[in-house]
């Protein structure tokens, strides 16, 4: 009997492969706890049809981050912090009031995504890293200044 693998089987092969089992191997075991299934023309064609989805899908998403990277990377960002009288900062400039500046530019960036190497503290231009999706970087330029 022929199936298609549609999880990883350990010493039989990988998702996506079709492989010749025994009947009884094949429906009980793989087909029966959803690793496989019947490898008839249809399934290989729906299949196919689905991996070439996943691959449009994903070259989509990329291209959706490389222009937000092209739109952080071009763009300059301004963030109003309290400071003290030594002439730093009350505080910190946090990733979350990063992300919230980010966002009022239409550019959908969670906190998680912004990644401080060092805490800002100092009026100034710093150079903060934002993580986009399918490992693309962003670098973006935020200057602090003084709210009055």
């Amino acid at each position: 009997m022929k199936v298609l693998l549609i999880k990883d089987v350990k010493s039989l092969g990988k998702a996506g492969e079709v492989k010749e089992v025994k009947d009884g191997y094949g429906k009980n075991f793989l087909i029966g706890k959803g690793f496989a299934k019947h490898a008839t023309t249809e399934v290989l064609e729906a299949w196919a049809k689905e991996q070439e989805e996943l691959k449009q899908k994903e070259a989509n998403e990329i291209a959706l981050a490389n222009d937000l990277k092209q739109k952080i990377e071009s763009s300059k960002f301004t963030i109003k912090h309290k400071v003290g009288a030594n002439g730093h900062l009350i505080g910190s400039v946090t990733n979350k009031e990063i992300a919230q500046e980010l966002n009022k530019f239409d550019i959908p960036i969670d906190k998680k995504q912004v990644n401080l190497d060092t805490k800002i503290k100092s009026i100034g231009i710093f150079n903060v890293d934002c993580k986009l999706s399918h490992g693309i970087h962003a670098t973006a330029v935020i200057d602090v200044i003084e709210d009055k």
